[in-house]
């Protein structure tokens, strides 16, 4: 059994955004060699996300404004941050999108579904995050 490791790092330059990470992740898999397995990708960060959906902007900005509304910006309202922080918002929102996503591979291709992509995930940008790829197979 073979694996590869690497690193993607991100700057968001808002406090959220999405960044479709697919074409990353596709060129490890390459670099890996492995044609059957299985590829890890998760966030590196307490208040980054790593998920799958569909790759359509309306549903992105659908996730925005429905997670702004589970977990408002809002610091005063939140006890994470009576510690001098002010990003309780962003763990929560996290908490809620997911860490990590693994993904079949199958001939050396990730193994989607027809509209399924991989994301990141940013609730607290504005500065320098990482995503690990881990890739194992033969």
């Amino acid at each position: 059994m073979k694996s590869h490791t690497a690193t993607l790092e991100f700057l968001v330059p808002s406090r959220v955004g999405f960044v479709h990470i697919t074409p990353l992740v596709e060129a490890e898999l390459r670099k890996s060699g492995i044609r059957e397995g299985l590829c890890l990708v998760n966030a590196l960060h307490i208040t980054a996300s790593v998920f799958i959906n569909d790759d359509e902007q309306g549903l992105l900005e659908d996730y925005r404004r429905w997670l702004e509304g589970l977990a408002p910006h809002d610091p005063d309202r939140w006890q994470h941050n009576r510690t001098g922080e002010d990003n309780a918002d962003a763990h929560l929102k996290r908490q809620v999108m997911g860490r990590e996503v693994v993904v079949a591979v199958t001939e050396g291709r990730l193994h989607f579904g027809t509209w399924e992509r991989i994301f990141y995930g940013e609730f607290d940008g504005r500065r320098r995050k990482r995503v690990l790829v881990k890739i194992i197979g033969e």
